[in-house]
């Protein structure tokens, strides 16, 4: 899932951007979501803390009441890996954004080639995304991406013949085997039944009575088999 998070108080340019997004994903086949925003205010605060995966935010420099600025200095506090592209109609505050230290992906003037130069900034914040750790597959037509360090295991349903992978914001269920999808991983994924690996890096505590795993965000599961106990342990 790539969550595009944009910030637009003109409402002929938020039109144009949802446009842009919306044939960009439907052109690359993204699993994408769009989050619209007028102006940096408290709702917007708290997407910035929620955690949802691959968020690339398109940020207004000016609304009626913020700056995309400061929305990014507040991004980069608690998050490094978004990626932003700063969207105006006034080319001389491109200064500013330089002086800040903020990792963005580019800085768009509105009046120069808008639209194109704002598909470009797509294509380049899917590529950055897509060099982070994550695994990267296609399934029925659709596109995925999920950071490794989102996940927290992966097993299967018997029932539905899926693969499933759990992350902190979703479950997918794939068309991909188990094995097919444990080849992408690296070695911080543990087996620990035969038909689940979870993340040992998001586990904080087992309990070999119950054979429950409990993971950092307080989720618990019951697949621990008696095979595995003394690799997971």
């Amino acid at each position: 899932m790539i969550n595009f998070i944009l910030c637009e108080d003109n409402a002929k340019d938020r039109k144009i951007e949802i446009s842009v997004v919306k044939e960009f994903i439907k052109e690359n086949k993204i699993d994408g979501k769009i989050h619209l925003f007028d102006d940096y205010d408290n709702r917007f605060n708290s997407i910035i803390k929620e955690k949802l995966p691959n968020k690339i935010y398109l940020l207004d420099i000016e609304t009626p009441s913020g700056s995309g600025i400061d929305a990014a200095r507040k991004i980069r506090r608690i998050d490094m890996d978004s990626v932003i592209t700063f969207l105006t109609s006034h080319e001389e505050l491109g200064n500013i954004v330089l002086k800040n230290d903020l990792m963005y992906l580019s800085f768009i003037n509105k009046f120069d080639n808008f639209s194109d130069r704002l598909n470009n900034s797509l294509k380049k914040s899917l590529y950055v995304l897509n060099q982070k750790q994550a695994i990267k597959f296609i399934d029925r037509n659709i596109s995925y991406t999920i950071k490794l360090n989102d996940i927290l295991y992966i097993t299967t349903d018997s029932f539905e013949r899926k693969t499933i992978i759990k992350t902190d914001y979703s479950e997918f269920k794939v068309n991909k085997t188990l094995s097919e999808i444990v080849n992408m991983l690296d070695d911080r994924f543990i087996q620990t039944h035969r038909a689940c690996y979870i993340n040992s890096d998001r586990k904080v505590m087992i309990d070999k009575n119950t054979k429950t795993i409990t993971f950092d965000n307080n989720e618990t599961i019951s697949l621990l088999s008696d095979k595995f106990k003394k690799v997971v342990c």
